[in-house]
C-alpha cells in the first residue's frame, strides 16, 4: 500500500497545525461562525444531530495496522460527548421509544470512509495531530469538491483483475488534493475505478465512473462514464468514452470538471451535481467535454499526461507485500484438516463458502470481516473491535486492510493454510458472521439518530430486520439479497441500489418508510446497475419488517429453478415483475388498518 513521502507527512502536519488555529480563533471569537464553518468542513468536521461528526479519508479503502489502531484509540479515547450533550440525545431518543446510541465507536460508511459521532470539537485539533501521526486526515471528505476515491476492495488481489487501479488512483488522489480548481465545484463529486471484469465498486453511481479494460490492440485504458448518483433523482453514468488510453485520463477528467465547473448550477444545490447538467444537456454536454479535452491536449500539451516513469514509480508502491512473496504454497495437510474441521463444524462451512473468496495467488485467499450481527448497527466497529482487527491484520494479512463499500473490513491476504486460525479468532471478536451478501449484510446509513438531515432513523429497522432473520439455514435458503436501508433522500444508505431499498420519509413528523424493488449496484450478483422501484405508499416503522418478510415469502413461493440452482431474488423480481410483491406487502398494511 501507498507510504506517506516526506512531502505527503508535511502537507498533513502542516494542515493539522492549520486546523488547530482555526480553532482557537473560533473559540476565542477572533474567527466567526460563517468563516469557521468552510474551514472544519474542508477538514471533514460536521455538525450533526446530537454533537460534532468527523469523517477520515480512507482513499481507496486500503487501511494498514497502525491506522486502524490509531482508530481505535480515538474511538476509545475522544467519541464521547460532554454529559450533558449526551443526556439531551438520550431524552430525545426516549421520545421515539428506543435509546441505542453507541459511543466509543467508528462507523464506516458506504463511500469506504471511516465516521466518528461524538467527537467534541474541543479536542478536534487533537484528533486531527494523532490522525497525522498515520498519515491521515479528513481533506476530501465533506464539501464540493472532489472527494475521496474509492475502489474495488478486491484491487490488486482479485483473480479476475485486468489491472490494478491503485497507482491511479493514487495518483488522481494527490493530483485533485492541490488542484485549485477541484476545491470550490457546484457540488460534491465522487470518482470510483475498478481493474477487474466485475464492477464491485459501483462505478456506474458515481460522477465519473473509470473501468480499466484493455482494447483491441492490447493497449490499457479506461472506460469513462460520467453522470451516475443517487440522492433525489437516480441517475446511471453515461458512457462518455468507451476507451480512453490510460495516460489521457487525468486529462480528460480536468476536461470533465471544466465544463461543470462552467455550465453546472450554482442557484439550487438539489440540480447542481453534474448527473442533472448531463442529462439535461445530453449530447451538448458530451461534445463540450470533447471539445474542452481536444483543446487541453492540443492546445496546452496535456499538462496532466501521466508519464510512464510516474506510473512504475507509484506501482511500486503496490506490489506483494514481502511476506507474502515468501510464502510458501499451500500445505495439502492443512487443506485436509480444513475440510474435516468443515465437515464437523456447520458455522465453519457457511464461512468458508460465503466469508472466503478465490485469489490471484493460488496459496492465498481473500477474506470478509462482517461487521453486521444483531445489536451492532451496521458499519459499526468498537475500539475493542478495531484492535482485535488490527491484531488480525497483522497476524494474517501482512499488516493491510480494505473497506468495503458495504461497510465490511476485507484481509486481501490471508494465506490458506491459516484459515482455520483466523476463523477461530474472528469467532473470538464476534466477527465471523457467514452472511456475506445475505440478507442480514445490510448496508445502513446512521439515519436520525446521528443525521440531522435524515427524516427517518434507520438502525432500529437495520435492528428489527436482523432479529427477525437469524437463521443462517434460512438465510441461505433464501440466497443473496443486497438490502440497503437510507435516512432521508441523500441515500447514503444507497437505497436505490438494493435489490430491496427501504427510505425513510417524514409524513407531517412521524417516521415512514418507502420499500424500492429491483436495484442494482452493477456487481455480477445485481446484474447492470439500476435503480429500484417503489412498492406502493410508505409503511409506518412497525410494519417495515413485516412488509419486507412478506416480499421475500413472495419470491419464495415465485422462485424457479436455473439448471441445478435456483433463482436469486433480483433474478425473480426481473422476471415476473413488481405487481406480485406490491400485493404481497400490501396485504400488511391491510392487516395493520384492520387492527386499528
Amino acid at each position: 500500500m501507498y507510504r506517506y513521502n516526506e512531502f505527503d507527512k508535511a502537507f498533513v502536519a502542516s494542515r493539522a497545525a492549520q486546523f488547530r488555529d482555526q480553532i482557537e480563533r473560533w473559540q476565542d471569537g477572533t474567527l466567526s461562525e460563517d468563516a469557521f464553518r468552510p474551514l472544519r468542513l474542508q477538514n471533514g468536521w460536521y455538525v450533526q444531530r446530537h454533537a460534532p461528526m468527523l469523517r477520515v479519508a480512507v482513499p481507496y479503502g486500503e487501511l494498514s495496522s497502525a491506522q486502524l489502531r490509531v482508530l481505535a484509540r480515538i474511538a476509545r479515547e475522544y467519541d464521547a460527548p460532554e454529559a450533558e450533550v449526551y443526556r439531551s440525545a438520550l431524552a430525545a431518543q426516549r421520545k421515539l421509544g428506543t435509546v441505542r446510541l453507541p459511543t466509543h465507536h467508528a462507523h464506516f460508511t458506504t463511500r469506504t470512509n471511516v465516521q466518528f459521532n461524538w467527537i467534541p470539537l474541543s479536542k478536534a485539533a487533537d484528533v486531527m495531530d494523532l490522525l497525522a501521526t498515520v498519515d491521515m486526515h479528513g481533506i476530501q471528505t465533506s464539501g464540493n469538491c472532489i472527494r475521496n476515491i474509492s475502489c474495488d476492495e478486491r484491487a490488486g488481489v482479485a483473480p479476475d483483475e485486468i489491472a490494478d487501479p491503485r497507482p491511479f488512483a493514487e495518483i488522481m488522489r494527490q493530483w485533485t488534493t492541490l488542484h485549485p480548481e477541484f476545491a470550490f465545484l457546484p457540488r460534491k463529486f465522487k470518482i470510483a475505478m475498478t481493474g477487474a471484469t466485475e464492477d464491485r465498486a459501483a462505478t456506474g453511481w458515481h460522477d465519473v465512473g473509470l473501468r480499466l479494460l484493455h482494447d483491441e490492440n492490447g493497449e490499457l485504458g479506461f472506460r469513462v462514464a460520467v453522470g451516475g448518483g443517487m440522492g433525489r433523482t437516480p441517475v446511471i453514468g453515461v458512457v462518455l468514452r468507451e476507451f480512453l488510453p490510460w495516460r489521457h485520463i487525468m486529462n480528460y477528467i480536468e476536461a470533465v470538471v471544466r465544463v461543470y465547473n462552467q455550465f453546472g448550477r450554482r442557484d439550487n444545490k438539489y440540480k447542481a451535481r453534474i448527473k442533472i447538467l448531463a442529462k439535461a444537456e445530453g449530447q451538448r454536454f458530451i461534445d463540450e467535454v470533447e471539445e474542452e479535452f481536444r483543446q487541453i491536449v492540443e492546445c496546452d500539451g496535456g499538462p496532466h499526461t501521466i508519464p510512464q516513469a510516474e506510473f512504475d514509480r507509484m506501482s511500486t508502491h503496490f506490489v506483494v507485500p514481502p511476506q507474502v512473496a515468501a510464502c510458501t504454497p499451500a500445505d495439502p495437510a492443512a487443506a485436509a484438516a480444513l475440510e474435516a474441521a468443515a465437515l464437523q463444524t456447520p458455522q465453519l462451512r457457511r464461512w468458508l463458502e460465503r466469508n472466503v473468496a478465490p485469489h490471484k495467488n493460488p496459496s492465498m485467499r481473500i477474506v470478509t470481516l462482517s461487521f453486521k450481527r444483531l445489536l451492532q448497527a451496521p458499519g459499526d466497529a468498537s475500539a475493542e473491535q478495531l484492535e482485535r482487527v488490527a491484531d488480525l491484520v497483522d497476524r494474517f494479512s501482512a499488516g493491510e486492510a480494505r473497506v468495503t463499500h458495504t461497510q465490511n473490513i476485507v484481509l486481501p491476504w490471508v494465506h490458506a493454510d491459516d484459515l482455520l486460525p483466523l476463523w477461530q479468532a474472528a469467532v473470538e471478536v464476534q466477527l465471523a458472521s457467514a452472511n456475506v451478501h445475505l440478507l442480514t449484510d445490510m448496508i445502513s446509513c446512521p439515519g436520525g439518530d446521528f443525521c440531522a438531515l435524515a427524516n427517518a432513523r434507520s438502525l432500529p429497522i437495520a435492528q428489527s430486520i436482523m432479529a427477525r432473520y437469524q437463521d443462517l439455514d434460512e438465510l441461505n435458503d433464501i440466497g443473496e439479497i443486497d438490502l440497503h436501508i437510507s435516512g432521508c433522500i441523500n441515500s447514503c444508505g444507497h437505497h436505490h441500489s438494493g435489490h430491496i431499498g427501504i427510505l425513510g420519509v417524514d409524513k407531517d413528523g412521524a417516521e415512514w418508510y418507502q420499500i424500492t424493488l429491483g436495484g442494482a449496484d452493477g456487481s455480477a450478483r445485481s446484474g447492470e446497475a439500476r435503480p429500484g422501484k417503489v412498492i406502493g405508499p410508505s409503511f409506518a416503522a412497525h410494519e417495515v419488517t413485516d412488509a419486507v418478510e412478506a416480499v421475500i415469502g413472495c419470491y419464495l413461493a415465485l422462485r424457479e429453478p436455473i439448471g441445478e440452482r435456483r433463482e436469486t431474488f433480483i433474478e425473480t423480481v426481473r422476471r415476473v415483475g413488481l405487481d406480485p410483491f406490491k400485493a404481497a406487502a400490501d396485504t400488511v398494511r391491510a392487516t395493520a388498518v384492520e387492527a386499528v
